[in-house]
């Protein structure tokens, strides 16, 4: 017999057999409710490690080959020694591109701290000066000697220590997603087991008794693991489903809020979802089929 005959002669099950385990009750409703709790937050758990993933990529290739001088003079100097440094930025190898920030720019950027009405020109604001690096980058330790040299109050900023803990914290909230889904499933199986076991320890005189007319452990084993396999898909399939509704109805981040931005999922990515109803069957057949020889080895 193949897998798959098996596995269908598995969800169809045998009406004598599964007379063994109740319909309902306690373990029952235990198996439809942990399945389905635990579905719904390992949707959340995805979504999480999903979107940490594009976080990190957006915030690496937002702040990647892209640098800022910050550049600090009297104000009777300052023009000369903002031309002085696009002046060494032009002979930069690696330097696609360098420009001046205007007066309404820097205040754009100021404005979500200090408001839309910040007087620039009467502030001691430095002048920022945007580089845009090529693909090969530059020498970033050559260029602040020369800076040093041509325009003493010039400081170079490559984004390095914005870049790298923004990306680590990110990939680390990714990691805890997909932690957090294996955490699921480790607590999944165990409830899974607890209710199994009660459920066997509940029937043991008809086990018993259809032990007595020859059936085999693992024919009266197969039809626990049966049930609580149909019932764990079932309520994994419904808090899935619940879980992408939830999802679906999260709050779109608007653009100044784009720490929150992309939490979810898109495109295929909603497929993603459909498999949780699959690993919670998986889980659900090991565990109650681990739990039910355990438990019938010890009713002799």
């Amino acid at each position: 017999m193949n897998l798959s005959l098996y596995l269908l002669d598995l969800l169809r099950g045998e009406t004598q057999a599964d007379r063994v385990v109740p319909r309902t009750g306690q373990a029952t409703r235990l198996t439809l409710a942990v399945s389905g709790a635990m579905a719904f937050l390992a949707v959340f758990a995805m979504a999480l490690s999903l979107a940490s993933g594009r976080l990190a990529d957006r915030w690496s290739e937002a702040l990647a080959q892209s640098s800022t001088i910050r550049l600090s003079a009297p104000a009777a100097e300052i023009d000369v020694q903002t031309w002085a440094v696009l002046s060494v930025l032009e002979q930069t190898p690696g330097v696609d591109s360098a420009r001046a920030l205007s007066d309404d720019e820097q205040r754009a950027l100021l404005e979500p701290w200090f408001g839309p009405d910040l007087p620039i020109a009467d502030l001691p604001v430095p002048r920022l000066i945007e580089i845009i690096e090529t693909p090969e980058g530059y020498d970033s330790t050559g260029l602040r000697q020369r800076l040093a040299a041509e325009a003493p109050g010039a400081v170079l900023d490559d984004h390095t220590r914005w870049r790298r803990p923004l990306v680590e914290a990110a990939d680390r909230l990714r990691f805890l997603g997909w932690l957090s889904m294996g955490l699921i499933l480790a607590s999944t199986a165990a409830m899974i087991t607890l209710a199994a076991q009660a459920a066997l320890a509940s029937n043991s005189q008809v086990i018993r008794v259809m032990r007595l007319v020859g059936a085999r452990d693992a024919y009266i084993a197969r039809a626990f693991v049966r049930r609580f396999t149909r019932h764990a898909v079932t309520g994994a399939a419904v808090g899935a489903l619940l879980g992408m509704i939830a999802v679906a109805l999260l709050p779109r981040a608007a653009e100044e809020g784009a720490f929150l931005t992309g939490l979810g999922f898109r495109g295929a990515g909603w497929l993603l979802p459909l498999l949780i109803p699959l690993l919670a069957g998986f889980t659900a057949f090991w565990a109650t089929r681990i739990a039910a020889f355990r438990t019938l080895g010890g009713l002799r």
